[in-house]
């Protein structure tokens, strides 16, 4: 297998330059998959498939026929990072973060951005993620949104655009890890060459954030993982990040609330919690502060919270600015906490409940992604240019009996990389999720979750609508001299 036949077309692609020459950091591995004996590269892809079928690396769809569990598509190829995209990239993340924080914290407690009118106070009041009960809260160390997953993607003109926030619960970082040492053992000479920079330390760094927060003075500091349970989409990565912290993981019901603090079942008796990293939504958290009829929460945990006996990752409340609306607002929001420019710009918004916008979007859906403002995975979404002429009409009633929940954008030329597809290689769209921790300083995970669209021509990438993923390689830019 060679890329003699590969075109990148007219798309930015992550290992290939416009003129059909590798790029710069990708050149050692390209040389290496054309170097590779007949059979090779497909032999190395199987191996990989079945190391992470032994893994167990999987994935739950709801609603889905084939099983409760399905295994997590994987394509051997990787997409490489430069380390000077990566420096912007990681710079953009952190400023955004911070103000992100910034803003969450003056939502709950002075509402200053909305006395000085940067953002609508109606959109802010009127978002399902705002959540009124925490109000008045102050997380431990000042923090809110202490775990986040930025879905990021590169356009034509190679530029990385920030499509989306994910501050309540993201997942994928385990994938990350997993891919990570499937390629590792795959092109180890190259890996080796390319001074690829480490993604293992990220379960350290995890509890060492997690212990941060702790709010009692303790050497060892008791931390659980809080899962919904097997059901759950994810749960395949909340037991991994539990074993690989060295933590339990909990359901609802292995916790109970008494003498002011959250304790958890053990074969020996009731155990104190210090910090929970909580994988479950807001909504679910506590039935006697948010929804009456949730099983998976703890009763009376909220209490306990705000008397400051418990930290949570990421702190309730932290949904308001996971909010699709809010996103079209983060530029402003950066400028008014750091009095900077955006460092990673967004896609160009439309936001329906706007009545100019809202007329725009109406007139275009043809050309235009819509999404709603709150659901993820992929659902709730029209792509316009691929969606049949009933689709759009029916997403056109859908805006218009509730302007508030949608927002609409250019369709990206999502960039591409090269995939294995029956016995060659083919382009298909990426996007890249970097997971950002905050505790006394903001780490952000070397390149990340890159998602691929393996359908040809497809623009959504989530595992739950037929994506896959591939490892992502950040790499020293004087490496690739």
């Amino acid at each position: 297998m060679d890329f003699s036949d590969y075109r990148t077309e007219d798309y930015y692609d992550e290992l290939f330059q416009a003129n059909g020459a590798p790029r710069s950091c990708s050149r050692l591995l390209i040389e290496k998959i054309e170097s590779l004996p007949d059979g090779d590269l497909m032999q190395k892809q199987k191996a990989a498939e079945a190391m992470l079928l032994q893994m167990g690396i999987t994935f739950n769809v709801y609603g889905s026929d084939e099983g409760a569990e399905k295994i997590f598509p994987f394509d051997v190829i990787p997409r490489v990072v430069a380390g000077d995209d990566w420096e912007k990239t990681e710079a953009g993340l952190k400023q955004r973060i911070r103000s992100l924080n910034a803003f969450i914290d003056d939502i709950y407690h002075g509402k200053k951005i909305l006395k000085d009118k940067v953002i609508p106070e109606e959109i802010i009041l009127s978002s399902k993620t705002y959540r009124k009960e925490c109000e008045g809260l102050n997380p431990p160390k000042g923090i809110w949104c202490h775990v986040t997953g930025t879905d990021l993607v590169r356009d034509k003109d190679g530029q990385f655009y920030v499509l989306e926030d994910n501050l309540r619960c993201p997942s994928g970082v385990s994938y990350v890890l997993e891919n990570r040492q499937v390629l590792k053992r795959t092109f180890p000479q190259v890996f080796a060459a390319s001074n690829v920079r480490a993604v293992d330390e990220y379960p350290n760094r995890l509890f060492e954030m997690l212990e941060y927060l702790a709010p009692r003075s303790t050497e060892a500091p008791v931390v659980c993982v809080l899962t919904p349970g097997i059901y759950n989409s994810a749960y395949f990565e909340h037991s991994f990040l539990a074993q690989q912290m060295g933590v339990e993981l909990v359901e609802g019901q292995d916790l109970v609330v008494f003498d002011g603090f959250v304790h958890m079942r053990t074969t020996k008796g009731f155990k104190k919690v210090d910090v929970l990293y909580r994988r479950i939504d807001d909504d679910f958290i506590d039935p006697k502060a948010f929804r009456p009829d949730s099983v998976l929460g703890i009763p009376g945990i909220m209490e306990v919270y705000k008397a400051g006996r418990i930290a949570m990752a990421n702190a309730p409340g932290t949904g308001i600015a996971d909010d699709k609306v809010i996103y079209a607002y983060v530029p402003k929001i950066i400028k008014y906490y750091s009095g900077e420019d955006p460092i990673l710009p967004n896609v160009p918004t439309y936001i329906c409940w706007n009545d100019k916008d809202r007329s725009y979007v109406l007139d275009n859906l043809d050309k235009l992604v819509v999404k709603a403002a709150n659901e993820s995975g992929g659902y709730g979404m029209l792509i316009g240019p691929h969606a049949s002429q009933k689709e759009r009409e029916e997403f056109a009633e859908l805006i218009k009996k509730s302007p508030r929940n949608y927002m609409a954008q250019p369709t990206v030329m999502l960039s591409r990389a090269p995939t294995i597809v029956g016995g060659g290689f083919e382009g298909r769209h990426v996007d890249l999720r970097p997971y950002i921790l905050y505790s006394d300083s903001i780490y952000v995970l070397p390149g990340g979750l890159t998602r691929v669209a393996l359908k040809k021509g497809s623009l959504v990438v989530n595992s739950s609508q037929g994506g896959g993923s591939k490892d992502t390689w950040v790499i020293d830019s004087r490496s690739c001299a």
